[in-house]
């Protein structure tokens, strides 16, 4: 049998993309009815600004967009730029949500930071954000439904 030459990809000059602090939104193309964006990161990861160590934390956020939406790969670089840097959980939780309210002015976002066990403690970061003057529509309840229909 003939041997095959393995095809790599050569390694770019430099990377194709690159952590940022900095948010991109779009027009949100359903802006008259209220609905819901979920986006949720199982890999969060920064610095203990005490030790050093790394913290992981699985990220979910929930929001309701007004006039712009948040562009999925400049979330992923954002998250990403947290990677070397030192932040108590509180702290960055917050800090995400202030960025996300500054970039897309939503009606609404809930961030949750559910932080791995650090020294037996197990950390949950709730933090949120209401548009003055917007409440929800009542959520509906639909009956289940009957068997194979």
């Amino acid at each position: 049998m003939a041997k095959t030459a393995l095809r790599q990809r050569p390694v770019p000059p430099a990377p194709p993309s690159a952590p940022s602090k900095e948010l991109h939104v779009f027009p949100n193309p359903a802006p008259a009815r209220d609905y819901t964006i979920r986006f949720a990161l199982d890999e969060f990861t920064c610095l203990c600004p005490l030790t050093g160590q790394p913290d992981f934390a699985r990220l979910a956020i929930e929001m309701v967009c007004d006039r712009l939406c948040i562009e999925l790969k400049s979330l992923k670089m954002y998250f990403w730029s947290y990677r070397n840097e030192g932040a108590f959980h509180e702290k960055v939780t917050n800090t995400i949500l202030d960025d996300i309210v500054k970039a897309a002015r939503p009606r609404f976002v809930r961030i949750r930071a559910d932080w791995n066990i650090r020294g037996g403690i197990h950390t949950d970061v709730v933090a949120e954000y209401r548009k003055k003057g917007w409440t929800p529509a009542p959520r509906v309840e639909l009956p289940a439904p009957r068997g194979g229909e």
